[in-house]
C-alpha cells in the first residue's frame, strides 16, 4: 500500500495534530496511520521502512564508470546518490559528495533519513565546483573511489567554466585513468509524462547545453517508487 505522502511528512502531520487536538503524539500518529489504511502507526512504520530506503546501485558500478541518476524533483534521485556513497563507505571505499545545491547540514539530514549512521561520506560544498576542482580534490583518491555530483545541470552555471560537454569529457578521461566512478544527479524535463511512460528515459533529460550521451556508461531512472538501471552503450 502506497502512502499518500512521504513518511517524514506524515510524522510532521502527526505532531501538528497532537498540538492542535491536545492529544498524546502516539494517538495522533495512530490517527494518521488509520487515514492511510493501517491499524496503528507501528504497523505503518514497519510496512514502509524498507520501501523508504533508496535502492543500492553500488554493485552495478564498474571502476571508472560514468553514471546518470535522473528523475523529476522529489522522486528520490539525491537519496539514491547518497545511498550509493553510504554503501561505498561501508565497503571501505572512499566516497565524496560534491554539491552545488545543499549545505552540509541539509546533506547530513538526508543521510540521517536513509539510516547512514556513522557511515558518512566526505561532503564538499562550494560555489566553484567544476570538473577541474573535482579532479584536484580527487587527485590522490585510490581506484574504486565513488563520487556523486549534485547536480549535472549546474556544473557550468558560471561563465568562467568550460561548456558542460567539455567538463564531462575531462571527467570521463579522469575516471578511466584513475578508476574513480562518477554519478551525476540529473534533472528530467518537465514535459515527461508518467501517464505515457512509467519511467523517464534518455530523451527526457533536461540539459542546458548539448551533451553527448555516449559520455555516460549507465543511467538510473526513478519515478513513483520505481527504479531502473540501464546501460547506455
Amino acid at each position: 500500500m502506497r502512502l499518500s505522502r512521504p513518511i517524514y511528512q506524515l510524522k510532521r502531520r502527526a505532531k501538528l495534530l497532537a498540538r492542535e487536538a491536545a492529544i498524546p503524539l502516539h494517538q495522533a500518529q495512530d490517527r494518521i496511520a488509520k487515514s492511510e489504511g493501517f491499524a496503528t502507526w507501528s504497523l505503518l512504520s514497519a510496512r514502509h521502512a524498507d520501501a523508504a530506503r533508496p535502492p543500492s546501485i553500488l554493485n552495478d558500478l564498474a571502476e571508472g564508470a560514468m553514471v546518470l541518476l535522473a528523475a523529476r524533483p522529489g522522486q528520490g534521485k539525491t537519496l539514491i546518490g547518497l545511498q550509493l556513497l553510504v554503501d561505498a563507505v561501508r565497503a571501505r571505499r572512499r566516497a565524496v559528495f560534491f554539491t552545488l545545491e545543499l549545505t552540509e547540514g541539509q546533506t547530513r539530514d538526508l543521510l540521517t533519513r536513509i539510516g547512514a549512521g556513522e557511515d558518512i561520506p566526505q561532503i564538499v560544498t562550494a560555489n566553484d565546483i567544476d570538473a577541474a576542482s573535482i579532479q584536484r580534490h580527487l587527485a590522490d583518491a585510490p581506484p574504486g573511489t565513488v563520487a556523486v555530483i549534485d547536480y549535472l545541470q549546474v556544473l557550468d552555471q558560471r561563465r568562467d567554466t568550460p561548456p558542460l560537454g567539455d567538463q564531462l569529457a575531462d571527467l570521463r578521461d579522469f575516471a578511466a585513468m584513475s578508476g574513480i566512478s562518477f554519478a551525476f544527479i540529473s534533472q528530467i524535463d518537465r514535459a515527461y509524462d508518467p501517464d505515457a511512460a512509467l519511467l523517464p528515459g534518455i530523451s527526457d533529460l533536461r540539459l542546458p547545453n548539448p551533451v553527448p550521451v555516449a559520455l555516460f556508461d549507465t543511467a538510473c531512472f526513478t519515478h513513483g517508487g520505481r527504479t531502473q538501471i540501464q546501460p547506455i552503450h
